[in-house]
């Protein structure tokens, strides 16, 4: 098991850090080898299933998500996601914050807890510093890019 923070201060308003990190699909250019599914299609909401295919061919896996909690930011207050991981292959949880930063800019906060089954527990290091560097990666590529 591998759990992680990553942490990011950003020059964007909240509800555009906000669209930047939870429009689903973006997040198959941010990382690699994956698509994405959203059930039911737009607009998100408690019950939205994430569905990202990593992988390639016959090595490939669903990492299903469900939407459990959904509460968009307003005016000045933080947004607030997270997202129970459902998979045969990775279980887990993620959560995504946005938040006022200091001089107008939004702060960003992602947790996440990652288990990969069959994943002995001494590989939790090495899954940790991976999974940490992946979303680290990916995290920073939503934010820059529209």
């Amino acid at each position: 098991m591998a759990n992680f923070l990553l942490e990011r201060t950003v020059p964007l308003p909240l509800d555009e850090a906000w669209r930047r990190l939870t429009e689903w699909p973006r997040h198959a250019a941010a990382v690699p080898l994956t698509r994405i599914r959203v059930t039911p299609p737009d607009p998100t909401r408690e019950g939205t299933l994430v569905i990202a295919r990593s992988g390639v061919g016959p090595l490939s896996f669903d990492d299903p998500m469900e939407v459990t909690v959904w509460q968009p930011p307003g005016d000045d207050s933080p947004g607030f996601c997270r997202l129970e991981k459902r998979g045969r292959v990775i279980t887990g949880w993620a959560e995504i914050e946005v938040r006022p930063g200091p001089g107008g800019r939004a702060r960003v906060v992602w947790r996440e807890e990652v288990r990969v089954r069959f994943l002995p527990g001494a590989a939790d290091g090495v899954l940790k510093r991976t999974a940490r560097y992946v979303f680290g990666r990916a995290v920073n590529r939503l934010l820059r890019t529209v």
